[in-house]
């Protein structure tokens, strides 16, 4: 919960930053006054700073029974999310290509996949290195299908949730459903 929190916390940053002035100008987001329009593009500026410095706070400070190397990866990673890779570089690219003519699909492709789904990869790469220790279910005999069922019948019943599940997405795009398909097989067969 305190990655997800985290990763919020740099999406609204984010958010407040790019309606700006000095970015995008925009006086409303999703219908209400933005953050510059409302309290002052001086305090708009400090809020997203704040907000920025909270959300590694946030992770440091909230995961204390997580081991500090784990904690520290996944500042790394949102980190990495945040600067000339990510929402920074994206930003960049961004402004640099307002008005002008021939812009590609390339460089628009560049321009949401750093501003957008870095950091909704960062967010997934935190809970994974956050995520609870392998075997810690065993440890507390905690209810899972490999207790009540047995290893082998769980593998045959995550087959068959794979299977029902392949079938209900089957007459949609392929290319659009890829993504689904490969979580389906992660889970089915992922060793831990």
């Amino acid at each position: 919960m305190p990655s997800a929190c985290a990763a919020e916390m740099v999406h609204t940053m984010s958010l407040i930053h790019d309606d700006l002035p000095c970015m995008d100008n925009d006086d409303l987001r999703r219908g209400r006054l933005t953050s510059h329009k409302a309290f002052g593009e001086a305090v708009a500026v400090l809020a997203g700073d704040a907000l920025l410095s909270l959300s590694f706070e946030h992770i440091a400070s909230a995961t204390p029974s997580v081991a500090p190397d784990r904690v520290v990866r996944a500042i790394t990673e949102l980190g990495r999310s945040v600067g000339s890779e990510g929402l920074v570089g994206g930003q960049v690219a961004d402004i640099s290509l307002e008005g002008v003519s021939g812009v590609g699909l390339e460089q628009l492709e560049y321009i949401h996949l750093q501003k957008t789904a870095v950091l909704l990869e960062a967010a997934v790469v935190m809970g994974a290195i956050l995520g609870k220790t392998a075997g810690k279910d065993v440890a507390t005999d905690k209810a899972t299908y490999p207790k009540l069922m047995g290893l082998e019948k769980s593998r045959e019943f995550a087959e068959e949730l794979k299977r029902e599940a392949n079938e209900q997405i089957a007459g949609f795009d392929e290319a659009k459903t890829a993504p689904l398909l490969a979580l389906a097989d992660y889970i089915a067969y992922r060793n831990n």
